[in-house]
């Protein structure tokens, strides 16, 4: 099979140089006192550009958890027989966790869990986010295991919830100045755990 050409090589380029552009500028001036236009002018692109690979300012903050939730449910939803879905994102969310160390620092500062750990706007949108993982995950079990519906809702509740651990717990350690060497280490045994528990609660969540 192909590999991807090389327009869509570019277009990922850029979106992802508008990305790191926001998060930059996030850590370096707060959330709250960044535009849009000041994102293009700093990304060197047109505002437009920006609005063609981000509807909003919030998706500048939100987007790459968007993918994160679109990868999730593809992991619950193709998991063989005999796994739950907390064993099914496991490796995934594992690795979520130990790339912290990989992030630039100028970066890091301006990602979802610090900004919302310092601004009560993104406070507001990570919750937001939680409650569309939530529901996404939710009827992603829905779709693959015999459980009642309100059920499967506890269980993507559960599941989102392991990452608004990640997200509260690496952006409050942050903002206490710990480096993300320290975060990766201490917080990976912690996400291990929890997911853990969960693959044992779902003992009975395997595909149908």
């Amino acid at each position: 099979m192909a590999g991807p050409g090389i327009r869509e090589i570019k277009k990922a380029r850029t979106r992802r140089l508008i990305a790191d552009t926001a998060a930059r500028l996030f850590a370096e001036r707060g959330y709250e006192n960044v535009s849009v236009g000041d994102v293009a002018r700093a990304a060197e692109v047109a505002e437009q550009t920006v609005y063609n690979y981000f509807r909003s300012k919030e998706h500048l903050v939100t987007d790459r958890e968007q993918q994160v939730q679109d990868r999730l449910c593809d992991l619950v939803r193709s998991r063989p027989p005999g796994t739950s879905p907390a064993a099914a994102i496991r490796e995934f969310t594992l690795r979520s966790v130990a790339a912290i160390r990989d992030v630039p620092p100028e970066v890091w500062r301006g990602e979802l869990g610090h900004l919302a750990a310092v601004s009560p706007a993104v406070h507001r949108l990570a919750l937001e986010l939680t409650d569309r993982q939530a529901a996404a995950l939710a009827a992603a079990v829905a779709e693959t295991t015999d459980v009642a519906p309100e059920v499967a809702e506890v269980r993507g509740i559960a599941l989102a919830g392991v990452f608004r651990i990640i997200i509260g717990d690496a952006g409050r350690r942050t903002r206490e100045g710990q480096d993300q060497e320290r975060i990766a280490a201490e917080l990976y045994p912690v996400v291990e755990n929890v997911l853990d528990e969960l693959d044992r609660w779902f003992g009975g969540a395997a595909p149908r």
